[in-house]
């Protein structure tokens, strides 16, 4: 059993300079005594380019198959989002470890876009009054030749646009073509595949949510619940926090903690470090009290660590 007080003290400041396992093991010990489950934690970065996807979720299945779960599992988690479909493979993975087949989400912080649909397959999400969910709704990137963002657009306001601009066409009587160099813009094949990845998000979090925290509502309800996490029209733009308290009125099981809380001070503390950690020495972070699996940062590219290894 790993003890602090063994450890020489040059490799434990090492570990502080380094934000390594080891500073934060403490933390998953007091929390799984706090929630009465095992803790595991989740997250990338916001500040590098990269994006929740398949390697995350086997780097979670790893930590998982090691981890005793008969009480289920609390996943603390912080994203700026991802892959869709890598999000409900999470889901998954986590029920089906799980020893009741379901399992709690934590928010320290921010847990966007395709992170909002992990919390989504929870049943219940914890939250304090400053965590911050979002919009689900698809994102359209253009990068410039060196793959920097350059544009982000909403894949629905996209649509709509296009939508908008064909239904006044077939309704104007004079000059049509100031509308048809305007559609000359889009490409049908490329507005239908936006459609359908609008569809899937919205399948992925009504199916989600049907097979758990919202079980026995109907699916047409259940979307019409969601409505502010699947279109900007509410939220404007995708980056803008859904808070505990709209969360709640979709009818999402949220439980809200007291930031002042013991319990939640170890959740904060936990957050600054690993977010600390994932600003700046690696990317990703997935871990629990006993494993740790990192990305690093390397030359234009990511390397995965294993165990400890930050």
């Amino acid at each position: 059993m790993y003890r602090e007080e063994l450890v020489p003290i040059i490799q434990r400041v090492r570990n502080e300079q380094m934000q390594g396992h080891e500073t934060r093991r403490h933390l998953y010990v007091e929390l799984e005594k706090q929630l009465g489950r095992p803790v595991v934690a989740f997250f990338t970065s916001f500040r590098f380019p990269v994006m929740i996807e398949n390697e995350d979720a086997d780097m979670l299945e790893g930590i998982l198959q090691k981890t005793d779960l008969p009480s289920g599992l609390a996943l603390v988690i912080n994203s700026p989002g991802g892959d869709g479909l890598a999000a409900e493979r999470i889901v998954n993975i986590c029920r089906n470890y799980s020893g009741t087949k379901e399992y709690w989400a934590v928010v320290p912080g921010k847990a966007k876009s395709a992170s909002t649909m992990i919390c989504f397959g929870a049943s219940k999400i914890i939250m304090s009054g400053t965590s911050e969910l979002g919009s689900i709704d698809p994102q359209v990137i253009v990068p410039d030749e060196n793959g920097v963002v350059v544009k982000r657009f909403s894949a629905y306001n996209i649509i709509e646009s296009y939508r908008d601009l064909f239904s006044r066409a077939i309704k104007e009587k004079g000059n049509l073509q100031p509308y048809l160099q305007q559609l000359a813009n889009y490409d049908e094949r490329e507005i239908k595949e936006l459609e359908a990845a609008c569809s899937l998000s919205e399948d992925i979090a009504v199916r989600t949510l049907g097979s758990g925290m919202m079980r026995g509502i109907p699916d047409r309800k259940i979307k019409q619940k969601l409505e502010i996490f699947l279109t900007p029209k509410r939220t404007k733009v995708h980056g803008r926090p859904i808070y505990a308290d709209e969360a709640l009125k979709c009818g999402l099981n949220v439980e809200l903690r007291d930031s002042k809380e013991e319990c939640w001070k170890l959740v904060y503390e936990l957050y600054i470090r690993i977010n600390t950690l994932v600003a700046t020495r690696v990317a990703k972070c997935i871990e629990s009290k006993d494993h740790s699996f990192v990305a690093k940062l390397t030359k234009g590219s990511l390397a995965e660590g294993g165990e400890g290894d930050v």
